[in-house]
């Protein structure tokens, strides 16, 4: 069965840095998009960054463009996040998500797996 299954979070200070990992089993990693999504206490579930099956193409939330990078590494099934300059306000359960597409996904409800999520803490 698929699994995702991410790793990374942690509590770092504003301004720090965290590179969170999503590491997918029991599917053809190459011919999904991936996507990293987030969720706040009492807040709906938000798009953070996608990448294309190729990884070629990538797509990210205002919020974090100039800050967050997504890329994947097909040989070791694996798509990361890496986060700089992070704020309070990046402070969020973060999960990952794949869809069997070619184009980078940024829509929540177009994703067919989930991650169970990592937390992630900015502290001001």
């Amino acid at each position: 069965q698929v699994q995702l299954v991410e790793s990374g979070g942690g509590l770092v200070q504003a301004g720090g840095s965290l590179r969170l990992s999503c590491a997918a089993s029991g599917l053809t990693f190459s011919s999904y998009a991936m996507g990293w999504f987030r969720q706040a206490p009492g807040k709906e579930r938000e798009f953070v960054a996608a990448i294309s099956w190729s990884g070629g193409s990538t797509d990210y939330a205002d919020s974090v463009k100039g800050r967050f990078t997504i890329s994947r590494d097909t040989a070791k099934n694996t798509v990361y996040l890496q986060m700089n300059s992070l704020k309070p306000e990046d402070t969020a359960v973060y999960y990952c998500a794949a869809k069997s597409s070619r184009r980078v996904i940024l829509k929540r409800y177009e994703y067919d797996y989930w991650g169970q999520g990592t937390q992630v803490t900015v502290s001001s």
